[in-house]
C-alpha cells in the first residue's frame, strides 16, 4: 500500500508529488512539475488513473495527467479550455464527465472525458449566479449541488444525466441561505442523507438533510466555525473536509488561522464543536489521507504544509511542518493498494 500527496503551488505556478509513510505521515519531496499558471483545484477521477489540475492561463485550462499506480508519478496527456476560471473542477461518479464551477464567470461546465483520460470541449455551459464555487455529484450520481458565496448566497440543485452530462435544473432548483451566509463547499456524509456546507462569510458550518428521492437539501442546524470567545477579527471559510468514518468535520478558518474540528452525532449526523485547532497563516487549501489517519492543511500566507495525526475523537494532534513554496492552492491525496 503506497499514499501519495499532490499539492499545488499557485504562486509559483508548480504541482508537487510527495511520499506519505503510512505509520508517522511523514511527507518526502519526490517530483516537481512545472505548471504555466497559477494552480486551483485538483481532483482524481474514480479510477484513479487520471488527475485534472485547473491552471489559470489566459484562457484558463484544465491539464490532464495520467497517473502511474506505482509510483504516483504524473504524465501529461492534454489541456482543454474552460469558459471561466475554474475554481473548483470534479468528476462524476463514472468518470466519464469532468464539471468545473466558474467564480468570476458565475456559471458552470460540463465536459466530456475521452478514453485517453483527456477532457474535451464542453457538453454545456451553464449560467447560475457570481461566485459559483463548487459542483459535484450525489453519490446516486443523479444529482448535482452549485454553492455560491456572498451576495449570490444560494445553493443551486440540478439532475443530472449521466449519459449526456446535461444539467437541468431541478423542481426545486435553489437553496436559498439565510443572510449573510455564504455557502462555499458541499461534503457528503458516507452512509447518511445529510450533506455539510462551510459558509465563507458566515464563519459557519451548516447541516442540510438530503432527500434522495427527489435531490433537494432543506437547512438544519447551523453553528460556528470560531471560538465562543477571545477572537473578534475578520475571518472567512475556505474548505471543508469530512473524516472516511464520517466521524468528523474539518472547516479552515482563514483569518482565525485553524481548523474548526466538529464531532458527528452517530445517529442524527448533528454536530458537536471539539474546538478550533491552530495551523500555518490563511489555511485555504487542506485535506485528509484516505485512511483517515493524518490531516494536511497548506498556510497561502507561509508558504508551508503542516501536517497533524487525527486522534480517535477527530481532534488533531501537531506533527510536521514542511515548505511547498509561494500560495500552495490544493492538497490531493491518493492510495493505491
Amino acid at each position: 500500500m503506497a499514499t501519495y500527496i499532490y499539492v499545488a503551488v499557485a504562486g509559483d505556478q508548480k504541482l508537487l508529488l510527495f511520499d506519505m509513510e503510512p505509520d508517522t505521515g511523514r511527507l518526502a519531496a519526490r517530483e516537481e512539475y512545472p505548471l504555466d499558471g497559477r494552480s486551483a483545484a485538483i481532483c482524481i477521477d474514480p479510477s484513479q488513473k487520471t488527475l485534472y489540475l485547473s491552471v489559470n492561463t489566459d484562457p484558463t485550462v484544465i491539464v490532464s495527467y495520467r497517473i502511474d499506480q506505482l509510483t504516483g508519478s504524473l504524465t501529461q496527456l492534454g489541456d482543454v479550455e474552460v469558459g471561466g476560471d475554474a475554481c473548483f473542477i470534479s468528476t462524476d461518479n463514472t468518470g466519464r464527465f469532468l464539471m468545473a464551477a466558474s467564480y468570476g464567470a458565475g456559471m458552470v461546465s460540463v465536459m466530456p472525458i475521452g478514453d485517453d483520460g483527456v477532457a474535451h470541449g464542453s457538453v454545456v455551459d451553464y449560467p447560475t449566479a457570481g461566485l459559483a464555487h463548487f459542483i459535484q455529484t450525489d453519490a446516486s450520481n443523479r444529482y448535482a449541488f452549485v454553492p455560491h458565496v456572498d451576495k449570490s448566497n444560494v445553493i443551486f440543485q440540478f439532475l443530472f444525466d449521466e449519459k449526456t452530462g446535461l444539467l437541468t435544473p431541478n423542481a426545486v432548483p435553489r437553496v436559498e441561505g439565510h443572510p449573510g451566509q455564504g455557502p462555499r463547499h458541499l461534503v457528503f456524509h458516507p452512509t447518511k442523507d445529510i450533506v455539510y456546507s462551510d459558509n465563507e462569510q458566515e464563519s459557519s458550518v451548516t447541516v442540510y438533510h438530503f432527500d434522495t428521492g427527489r435531490g433537494t437539501l432543506a437547512e438544519g442546524q447551523t453553528l460556528s466555525t470560531l471560538p465562543e470567545e477571545g477572537f473578534d477579527g475578520e475571518n472567512s471559510n475556505a474548505q471543508i473536509r469530512i473524516h472516511p468514518t464520517g466521524k468528523a468535520i474539518y472547516v479552515s478558518n482563514r483569518g482565525h488561522d485553524s481548523i474548526a474540528v466538529f464531532a458527528v452525532d452517530s445517529e442524527t449526523g448533528e454536530l458537536s464543536s471539539l474546538g478550533q485547532q491552530p495551523t500555518e497563516s490563511v489555511p485555504r487549501p487542506f485535506n485528509i489521507d484516505p485512511d483517515g489517519r493524518y490531516l494536511f492543511a497548506g498556510g497561502a500566507a507561509t508558504g508551508r504544509v503542516a501536517a497533524y495525526r487525527i486522534e480517535d475523537s477527530g481532534t488533531l494532534d501537531p506533527l510536521e511542518v514542511y515548505e511547498v513554496g509561494d500560495t500552495p492552492s490544493w492538497i490531493e491525496p491518493i492510495r493505491f493498494d
